[in-house]
């Protein structure tokens, strides 16, 4: 079946990109949180080896109080630990997390239709990585590429995604090179790609060199070639593991899992450069036991970021000044569990959903308005949530 390729946004449909955004910025703060949206569907990536999960989780979300309830569970998809829903709402990817598949040194990679009344799935396809312990996903603007972040083996995979949802094999491997100074960091761990906001670059946070690197798409290929500069190299030992933009584009949020730190940048959405500005720690001062980072969220109205600590158990909040991109600590908030390694913002900015891997729970909190901070809402169960993606 003939894939849909668009490409990535030109010139002068990223400056139109650029206009509407920030015309969507600001009519989006004015409106912020003002209408109740409809019953979400959200679906939970875990992990299935420790014996508890069976697979990835679908819950529906009342809109108004926030509460979680289990709808379905998709049985028989081994360590499903990222799942991303396509543009067009009719697809999910999911990482299959392991370090062997059919034989070769790689991880895996599924596509499932979704049904949308139910949230239900239905096996499409499944592809190798590109590398061992494929640990996250993004898709391309267009919607015709699916990038795998492969932890194990520092690589990059670009899959070509059919207009029927089903993946082909892998067009291209980046792998990257180096290493760190700290324990984890003895070489490349790619844990995050994402495209930049305006569909110019695809950004691949690398926690094992240190670096957050920037590539362009080549469509007709479905290859990444480096950009010029080609990536933005954090401090010795920070171990940068994921990244957020803020709405407007022009800052991203970088948390460091080695060092325990919020780091903002400078985006320039022509050259694709990143400039650190500010890097904070996520703990509170006075804490000494063991900590890392894990995920970092900007929440839709761009005034808040929210970064997980695992170890700590708990979510830095810190406010972003709009005019330079600087944070300022807000406090910290007990995610009520142990290890957050995941946790997200539902579309409307008023709920922030916080998955605790190793307590089997997702604690709701409602999000204050003005200040960014939380309140907490009745837990519910889930085995070993790891990803929390809405639809």
């Amino acid at each position: 079946m003939p894939r849909l390729i668009v490409g990535m946004a030109t010139e002068a449909g990223c400056d139109s990109a650029e206009r509407a955004r920030s015309s969507w910025y600001t009519s989006r703060e004015s409106t912020r949180r003002t209408a109740v949206a409809p019953e979400r569907t959200l679906f939970v990536g875990t992990y299935t080896a420790p014996g508890k999960s069976k697979g990835i989780y679908v819950y529906r979300q009342d809109p108004t109080s926030g509460a979680l309830r289990h709808q379905l569970t998709v049985p028989d998809i081994v360590n499903p630990s990222w799942v991303l829903v396509h543009p067009s709402h009719r697809f999910l990817f999911a990482a299959i997390e392991t370090k062997e598949y059919e034989g070769q040194l790689s991880g895996g990679v599924a596509s499932f239709a979704i049904d949308q009344a139910t949230g239900g799935l239905t096996f499409l396809s499944r592809q190798a990585s590109g590398g061992g312990d494929p640990c996250n996903l993004a898709v391309d603007p267009s919607g015709s590429f699916l990038f795998v972040a492969n932890h194990e083996s520092g690589t990059t995979g670009v899959l070509p995604i059919e207009t029927d949802g089903r993946l082909l094999p892998a067009t291209h491997i980046v792998q990257h090179y180096g290493h760190g100074p700290r324990q984890h960091q003895e070489g490349p761990h790619a844990h995050f790609v994402t495209p930049d906001p305006f569909g110019r670059f695809i950004i691949v946070v690398d926690k094992g060199i240190d670096k957050v690197m920037v590539y362009r798409l080549d469509p007709r290929g479905g290859t990444l070639i480096p950009n010029d500069p080609p990536y933005v190299e954090f401090p010795a030992g920070a171990g940068p593991r994921h990244m957020s933009f803020h709405p407007s584009g022009r800052f991203a949020f970088v948390c460091g899992e080695q060092d325990s730190t919020v780091n903002a940048l400078q985006f320039d959405s022509i050259t694709g450069s990143f400039d650190l500005i500010q890097s904070e720690s996520s703990l509170p001062s006075g804490f000494d036991g063991r900590n890392s980072t894990a995920q970092i969220v900007v929440e839709p109205s761009g005034r808040f970021v929210y970064t997980s600590n695992r170890g700590h158990d708990s979510l830095a909040i810190h406010a972003i000044d709009q005019s330079s991109g600087h944070i300022t600590l807000v406090g910290h908030q007990s995610t009520g569990g142990k290890t957050p390694r995941n946790f997200n913002v539902d579309p409307t900015g008023r709920f922030l959903y916080a998955a605790n891997q190793n307590s089997d729970t997702i604690v709701p909190f409602v999000i204050d308005d003005e200040t960014g901070k939380l309140s907490a809402l009745e837990a519910v169960e889930a085995p070993t949530p790891v990803c929390l993606q809405f639809m």
